[in-house]
């Protein structure tokens, strides 16, 4: 493992009075309590909530205005600073939800969160902070930032492991760590209800939201028809991993590598999905072990703590949120891309997935799982 370690000075180059940070306010506890304790430390803060998704039903009904506009509207009167309602459902749309669709479509289970953070809650907002006169933007996401000894910003796990949300920021670019503020992540989530709860803030008692945030009812399939009811590719056959058929499938945008629930076959055992092919339609069922590999393929790689030529021989690798992560060497590839080698096979290793890499607690980048092999 490669050692780099963070400068000291990082916090203080940024913690000055009286500077303008834009905090992007969800409507949410952790967000509202990064705003607060900014403008504790003395910052100019303006609360932003973006518009991304109407605010709706599984109908699809939108509601006059959001809750989450509704919240946060609440707390930055609680706490005495701007507020700005700013509609950025034409970037959202074009650069997370038409990627969402197309992957699925394409046989690949998407990550909507990681392409949202770099697209539009970094590169718009911060767009949007610099010309209303702001050197920074802030969310309440768990992690931290630090300069590293090779000069590089990097995102570094937050204090507590339970709330970590390293995973969904490796792509975030050099520029945008520059001028970013994560207060969040010194705290654990007890200690940030119980700052929402001892300021009084009107969202203290708020429940966390766990879904994607337009598919609210977390039926992708049904999402999937609703947006291009034409493309969508109808029943197709179950297959085992000889190509020998074993029943039908309702589409393979209702279906995700490692899935073992709601598949509607009998098997007399546990089987689970080793592939998907769009191509012909085929969903692949196989045995435990079928799922496990010990390399994968990824593209779109953004270099953060390494430098791209200086990969390291050996670090961590997570292939999901909640995986813990897993020994790996890397190496690169003409054409850019990542040949990942795990020291032991990987479970349900998903194309479309982020492959995010680990030096202890700091994020080295990260790639798009292309195709994963035993």
């Amino acid at each position: 493992m490669i050692k780099m370690l963070a400068k000291s000075g990082r916090k203080a180059d940024v913690f000055l009075m009286n500077q303008k940070v834009v905090v992007g306010l969800s409507g949410g506890v952790d967000s509202s309590v990064a705003a607060y304790l900014l403008k504790e430390k003395g910052y100019d803060v303006i609360g932003v909530t973006m518009l991304m998704w109407p605010s709706a039903g599984v109908g699809g009904e939108a509601s006059e205005e959001p809750q989450s506009v509704a919240d946060a509207r609440k707390v930055a009167e609680h706490l005495g600073i701007s507020y700005h309602v700013l509609d950025f459902t034409a970037q959202f749309k074009k650069e997370v939800v038409d990627y969402f669709v197309a992957e699925y479509l394409a046989g690949r289970t998407p990550n909507p969160c990681n392409v949202c953070n770099r697209r539009i809650k970094w590169e718009a907002l911060l767009a949007w902070a610099r010309e209303h006169g702001a050197e920074y933007i802030a969310t309440g996401h768990y992690a931290r930032i630090d300069k590293l000894g090779n000069g590089r910003y990097a995102i570094r796990n937050s204090v507590t492991a339970q709330k970590d949300q390293t995973y969904a920021l490796y792509n975030l670019t050099q520029e945008q760590l520059a001028h970013t503020l994560l207060p969040v992540g010194e705290y654990s989530k007890e200690e940030i209800r119980q700052i929402a709860l001892e300021q009084q803030l009107p969202v203290a008692n708020k429940s966390d939201s766990q879904d994607i945030c337009f598919i609210p009812d977390g039926d992708y399939g049904a999402f999937l028809e609703r947006q291009v009811p034409d493309r969508i590719p109808g029943e197709g056959n179950f297959v085992k991993t000889d190509g020998t058929v074993i029943g039908r499938h309702k589409g393979v945008t209702h279906y995700t590598i490692g899935q073992r629930k709601g598949l509607g076959i009998a098997m007399g055992h546990p089987v689970f999905v080793c592939e998907i092919r769009p191509e012909t339609n085929e969903v692949v069922i196989g045995e435990n072990e079928d799922i496990f590999s010990c390399e994968l393929m990824c593209r779109d790689v953004n270099y953060m703590g390494m430098e791209e030529g200086k990969e390291p021989p050996h670090c961590m690798a997570k292939v999901r949120y909640a995986h813990k992560g897993d020994i790996c060497s890397l190496e690169k590839m003409a054409d850019g891309k990542i040949r990942v080698r795990f020291e032991k096979p990987v479970r349900a290793i998903t194309p479309g997935q982020a492959v995010v890499f680990y030096d202890g607690e700091y994020v080295l980048g990260g790639g798009i799982i292309q195709t994963a092999e035993k």
